[in-house]
């Protein structure tokens, strides 16, 4: 699934040469050769386990790539997180300027909906197509994955309660992940009664994925994570670690994990990537 969204996405992105080359390249280098890819692999378990072909879910799955990066891009930014690393290398506004960082942040949002809107790859009905972008829009907005991450801004220094820090990260991280599934069960045409259930797993995942984001923050090494290892701890951001303590926050994450299987019950045998991708979500050491 990594390998089909990373040439999917080289495909779609525009390519150096043609101007302004130096955006180009910043939305490249943000984009390609790096990266877990949990979203788009979503997108194509969601689709496998519903009988959709792999060419129906490349523009979903590539969009939801494009506004993950275009979020971890303005994220790593002076003005908000000030990291230098990201996948193991600079982030890119030290390789390239915090004026392009911006700008191809930008761009990689906007190409997103650029890509749903009119790829024809995505063969929906134009009613699908709508819904698909409404949900996009909504889980990247001040509703979702932005207004996490503002909530987040305005948390550091201060104690959050266990309901407002998964509040906070129901909307950075688990909405982009919620939409994820349900626009990969829309490419599908997933009947309306597995909807439910997809959402209820794709929650528990997404609270899952960021209890153990925190966890490694305090117990992993920066070599491995990719990114500078306790940054949260020194930015004394909140926490599930600081709220709960590191094991109650384990125990936690295998909750949701137990929940998110038990949501993938009316798929039977046919959501077994679905099940994988919980396993790697709670077992990640990066």
């Amino acid at each position: 699934m990594r390998a089909r969204v990373e040439t999917a996405l080289d495909e779609r992105l525009p390519v150096v040469i043609n101007a302004p080359t130096a955006l180009h390249a910043a939305m490249r280098y943000a984009t390609l050769d790096g990266g877990k890819r949990l979203r788009a692999a979503l997108v194509y378990a969601v689709g496998e386990a519903l009988g959709a072909p792999d060419e129906l879910l490349d523009v979903p799955a590539c969009a939801l790539e494009l506004v993950h990066a275009y979020s971890l891009v303005h994220d790593d930014l002076p003005a908000m997180d000030d990291d230098d690393l990201r996948r193991g290398r600079p982030t890119l506004h030290k390789a390239f300027d915090e004026a392009t960082a911006i700008l191809a942040g930008d761009a990689l949002h906007t190409l997103a909906f650029e890509l749903m809107a009119h790829d024809p790859t995505l063969a929906v009905a134009p009613a699908v197509r709508l819904k698909m972008l409404a949900i996009l829009a909504q889980a990247s907005g001040s509703q979702g994955m932005a207004g996490g991450q503002a909530i987040d801004l305005a948390a550091v220094g201060h104690t959050l309660t266990l309901a407002q820090l998964e509040d906070m990260h129901a909307r950075k991280t688990g909405a982009l992940i919620r939409a994820a599934v349900t626009i990969g069960a829309l490419a599908a045409s997933s009947p309306p009664s597995l909807l439910t259930h997809l959402d209820d797993y794709a929650t528990h995942i997404g609270l899952a994925f960021q209890i153990v984001d925190d966890i490694l923050d305090v117990e992993g090494d920066t070599a491995t994570l990719g990114k500078p290892q306790g940054s949260d701890q020194e930015r004394a951001k909140p926490t599930y670690p600081a709220i709960l303590g590191l094991e109650r926050a384990k125990l936690l994450a295998r909750e949701h994990h137990a929940s998110a299987l038990e949501s993938l019950a009316p798929l039977g045998d046919n959501g077994f990537l679905l099940r994988e991708i919980a396993d790697f979500v709670i077992a990640r050491t990066h």
